[in-house]
């Protein structure tokens, strides 16, 4: 096993001008060049630095001079001596996000200005709440924002013994390279895909019509890769609707045009023409939760094939129903030429697997695979045997039908304090599906000075207002129960009680 010494030795590449030989300056210049690669950034906080034994190797000086030198830098806090282990690189203060990227008032030229959209970048911010205050850290955060899962609820357990049984297969016949061109996708994950949606979903599809991708995001981005002319193409959204979904058209240059939503869905006697994308959650609306009714769905499918639009479905929560009759997905076999359906595993196992999927129409599947293998070639293969093999043993299913079970009892107790303690002010939204409750106010109030103050409780929570492109048309609150226990739905629910 190699010592420190020689270890060190090979991960050591600073440029080093060795002082004269027997200068009385060696200890200063050997101060002076690590101090310089500290500060500019060459040794990164962390950085080992050569044990003081092999100085003759990396510094041409003695181990006294070195010591000298090391002990100069940690005076001035630069370096840590660590007992038995060596002299490491201190980390440094933490500087804002504000010192490091500093403001500008307009876009450096050399920039595309299309990234400097302010509605992209509102789009984009969706997550960030810059406004949350300090709380103490043995505080518990209940955080009701929708899309989010409870990562206590995963069998990690499982899945680590399907992963190392894949890795063990990858290294018993370590896969064969080849050009990763054309990929779509491990094979018999797209496989797995096309069983799991065909069951859970109604979707009817083949392993050749599933493109694998980074998550819903990335899949959403190809899409508006290869879809949208920029400046040219017009996208009608949901409003309100999932802002990091129209992020993505929106960098690519197409024409947003917002439509509304009512108690049925999205109203299609609103879409506009021309129009050549129309993006939908037709069975758990986000954020309002509504279920697209049949006769919006088949007006919907109507208005596509009459003005040769696309339809992109948005199913990110579809495997959670509670109750009610099961809704079929807009993709079926008669509509799979003008129907591309995105999922997720965000949802139904853990966001950090960074896995979604497209169903598309054969003819669109050769330019969203050179889009995909623009992009990153293809996902991690181990990631994708892993995945396939969890739904194909059976472990999905089952994971399903447990998160259901919870689900439920939470969706059941957020209506239930809903309409027991707020019946003056606030209105739950019937919800057959999904991970959240949306509530309208029944009367005007100044719903987001109450999220800021509860976001100072530790208790996070969205406002309608967040989702809309166009002016809000409503007002009201989006309960996310996925990442919240049922004592923390109490919990929460009683601090936005006081709140009020």
């Amino acid at each position: 096993m190699a010592n420190d010494g020689e270890a060190t030795s090979n991960l050591f590449e600073i440029a080093f001008e060795p002082p004269p030989s027997g200068s009385r300056r060696s200890a200063q210049s050997v101060y002076t060049q690590l101090r310089a690669a500290i500060l500019d950034g060459r040794l990164v906080a962390g950085s080992k630095l050569p044990v003081e034994r092999q100085s003759a190797i990396f510094f041409g000086v003695s181990r006294n001079t070195v010591a000298r030198a090391y002990a100069k830098l940690a005076i001035e806090g630069l370096v840590q001596p660590r007992q038995g282990s060596g002299t490491y690189v201190a980390p440094k203060q933490s500087r804002s996000s504000r010192e490091r990227f500093p403001a500008r008032h307009t876009p450096d030229p050399r920039l595309n200005a299309q990234w400097s959209r302010p509605e992209l970048l509102q789009a984009l911010n969706f997550w960030h709440d810059s406004s949350r205050a300090s709380v103490p850290s043995a505080a518990a955060f209940l955080d009701f924002r929708p899309a989010l899962v409870d990562p206590r609820l995963f069998p990690f357990d499982l899945f680590r013994r399907v992963s190392a049984k894949q890795l063990r297969r990858m290294e018993l016949k370590p896969p064969a390279f080849k050009s990763p061109q054309g990929n779509q996708g491990h094979y018999p994950l797209r496989a797995a895909i096309a069983t799991h949606v065909g069951i859970s979903r109604a979707v009817v599809c083949e392993p050749d019509d599933v493109l694998v991708t980074a998550g819903a995001q990335q899949a959403f981005d190809v899409l508006a890769r290869v879809l949208v002319t920029p400046g040219v193409t017009t996208v009608a959204i949901e409003d309100p609707g999932y802002p990091p979904m129209r992020a993505a058209f929106l960098a690519a240059g197409a024409k947003i045009v917002p439509v509304p939503v009512d108690a049925e869905g999205l109203v299609v006697e609103a879409l506009p023409t021309p129009v050549q994308i129309v993006c939908v959650c037709p069975s758990h609306q986000f954020p309002l939760g509504v279920s697209m009714s049949a006769s919006r769905r088949a007006a919907l499918l109507g208005f596509a094939r009459k003005h040769g639009a696309v339809i992109v479905e948005d199913d990110y929560d579809g495997e959670f129903r509670y109750d009610g009759t099961p809704l079929q997905a807009l993709r079926s076999t008669a509509t799979a030429d003008d129907v591309f359906y995105v999922g997720t595993f965000s949802k139904c196992m853990l966001p950090a697997l960074r896995l979604g999927f497209i169903v598309a129409p054969q003819w669109a599947m050769p330019a969203l695979t050179m889009a995909k293998n623009c992009l990153d070639w293809h996902c991690p293969t181990l990631t994708q045997m892993a995945v396939a093999r969890f739904i194909a043993e059976g472990h999905l299913a089952r994971h399903v039908r447990k998160l259901r079970d919870v689900y439920k009892k939470r969706r059941d107790l957020v209506e239930a304090i809903l309409r027991t303690d707020f019946p003056a002010e606030l209105s739950p939204m019937q919800s057959h599906y999904g991970m959240h409750v949306a509530a309208f106010a029944t009367q005007a109030k100044r719903l987001q000075r109450v999220t800021s103050r509860l976001l100072e409780s530790n208790v996070h929570l969205h406002t309608f207002e967040r989702y809309f492109f166009g002016t809000p048309t409503s007002e009201g609150l989006v309960f996310g129960y996925g990442a919240v226990d049922l004592n923390g739905i109490e919990q929460g629910l009683k601090a936005l009680r006081r709140a009020l």
